[in-house]
């Protein structure tokens, strides 16, 4: 059986901490997995920002209830759904992901989970699982699952690797230049074609020119 992993954001929606970023003119807060491989890293950095201009976890949330998916992205993963089995793998966060996941229709969703003080103020994070997105990949093909995946970012390159088939989605340049093995689109339409090129795609029963919409 063939089953879809996605990465969230830069995919389906807008990138959290970049919108945050504009939101409060806080440039630190714009590095993202595109920039930063080591998420660990990455991750202290946030926190350690967020403490020194006195940020807390509600902050982040009322910026993340003004976001809408990216466009298209809900009729792309609409269709993608009602075709094949598709699992969301993110290094968001719990406390992150409903208002995005309610504009996406619900879909199934594997991420982490932040440590949040007394005071509402980010402390620490937990990781499902390190590794946990090239893990979720192995763990579903030792199912007998045919795996296709979908990123942009270098915290994606490992699942992309271990996958059937992995795909990059709007990387930047530098991704593209350190991987230029991995199929890459632009668009979702492209992104389609790709995913539904494979030999081991379900055979769908959309009429011509339906997937049009993105």
């Amino acid at each position: 059986m063939n089953l879809v992993c996605l990465d969230l954001e830069g995919v389906l929606v807008p990138e959290i901490w970049i919108s945050f970023s504009r939101a409060t003119g806080i440039e630190e807060l714009r590095l993202t997995t595109r920039d930063i491989p080591d998420y660990d890293a990455l991750m202290r950095r946030r926190i350690a920002t967020l403490s020194q201009h006195g940020l807390k976890l509600s902050d982040i949330q009322r910026v993340i209830e003004t976001m809408d998916p990216l466009p298209g992205a809900r009729p792309f993963l609409d269709a993608l759904r009602e075709t094949t089995q598709v699992i969301i793998l993110s290094d968001t966060f719990d406390q992150f992901a409903r208002p995005l996941m309610r504009k996406l229709g619900w879909p199934t969703l594997f991420c982490n989970t932040l440590v949040i003080g007394k005071d509402g103020s980010v402390v620490d994070y937990t990781l499902r699982q390190k590794d946990g997105k090239k893990k979720a990949v192995l763990g579903l093909k030792n199912l007998g699952f045919y795996i296709q995946a979908v990123g942009d970012s270098y915290n994606d390159i490992a699942m992309l690797q271990i996958a059937d088939k992995g795909y990059l989605f709007r990387p930047p340049a530098q991704i593209l230049q350190e991987f230029p093995e991995l199929p890459v689109a632009e668009d979702y339409k492209t992104l389609w074609d790709l995913l539904s090129s494979d030999e081991n795609w379900p055979v769908t029963f959309y009429k011509e020119g339906s997937l049009s919409q993105f």
